[in-house]
């Protein structure tokens, strides 16, 4: 496969990031936000102030809100939503405007609450017979956006569509690797940012190195233990969407979903939180998903249930903590078979 028309649908930072790269590479692509207003803005300043602050975009990179416009002719569509809009959105925009078997990459990282649908589940949902690839790793939009290197998974169960947003994705600046395990990949990209915000707890609260090595340790196992569950393969844990990703959403001072641990660390209230950030930190809903999609399926996770009470259910910190730590005692290594 070689596409060489995208229409990219979302206009956040890593939507953005990501039209530059391809525009970059000499495809023709189309970036489409749903606000008139803004895209109209952007389209003046030539940069998206709200997402991706000090990123200059040439004045040859197509922006629009016209679903139309901007899906004529595409040989791949890239959806980059936040999870929880993923089905809204494309059903608004995309379905009945492409052909069928045009390719979907799709690059959100969640889980849908209620549903417990992963992106490329909801994709699937509103766009039916389209094959359906996603993107993950460690990968910052302001980096990417910069041309910082930066390295990918695209996975898939279709091999030639890997194979082919593999190459269409492909830089100097930006490797991607292929692989067939979709569910692990996105699995591991929605619990990160859970474990992102036990993260930014720590941080607020004040704890050193060794919190941290143990919260991204014990997290590791979590992501993989509810992946396992759910059919994922334990090796992509240990890849770039599994341990590659959490190491970056965790220790970055630039990660939203670790600022928000922080901050309420610090004594801020989520709420508060929350209406003060343009973008969105998605492992605050990632988090109410993935609770009750592991008590469905009676997984252990302790971190995230902790997660949730600080959250949803105003605990305080320190007695999340105390409670994590003085949990039964048990082996470290376990068999996820």
């Amino acid at each position: 496969m070689n596409f060489r028309r995208v229409a990219v649908v979302g206009d956040g930072g890593w939507g953005t990031a990501l039209a530059l790269l391809l525009h970059g590479k000499g495809i023709d692509v189309r970036l489409l936000g749903r606000d008139p207003a803004y895209v109209a803005d952007v389209k003046r300043r030539r940069e998206n102030e709200r997402y991706l602050p000090g990123v200059r975009l040439p004045s040859s990179l197509v922006l629009t809100s016209d679903p139309g416009l901007a899906l004529a002719g595409v040989e791949c569509v890239v959806s980059a939503v936040p999870a929880q809009f993923v089905g809204a959105t494309l059903a608004g925009a995309v379905a009945g405007r492409i052909p069928k078997r045009t390719p979907i990459v799709s690059v959100s990282k969640g889980i849908e609450i209620g549903t417990f649908r992963r992106p490329s589940q909801v994709v699937s949902s509103v766009l039916p017979r389209h094959p359906i690839a996603v993107l993950s790793g460690p990968s910052h939009a302001e980096e990417v956006a910069r041309g910082l290197p930066t390295s990918v998974v695209v996975a898939s169960s279709d091999s030639k569509l890997a194979l082919g947003a593999q190459r269409l994705f492909s830089t100097d600046r930006f490797r991607v690797y292929t692989s067939a395990d979709a569910t692990g990949v996105e699995i591991a990209g929605a619990l990160k940012n859970v474990i992102a915000i036990a993260a930014g707890l720590s941080d607020g609260l004040g704890f050193g190195d060794n919190s941290k090595a143990a919260l991204l340790t014990r997290g590791l196992v979590e992501m993989s233990r509810l992946g396992f569950a759910l059919g994922a393969r334990k090796a992509t844990f240990s890849g770039l969407s599994g341990i590659g990703d959490l190491i970056t959403t965790c220790t970055s001072p630039f990660g939203r979903n670790r600022e928000v641990g922080e901050r309420i660390g610090k004594g801020e209230t989520l709420d508060a939180i929350l209406d003060s950030m343009v973008q969105v930190a998605e492992g605050v809903w990632t988090t109410k998903a993935v609770r009750a999609l592991a008590r469905k399926l009676g997984v252990d996770v302790p971190i995230t249930d902790q997660v949730y009470r600080i959250l949803f259910g105003g605990k305080d910190p320190r007695r999340a903590v105390r409670d994590l730590m003085t949990r039964g005692r048990k082996a470290e290594a376990e068999n996820l078979r």
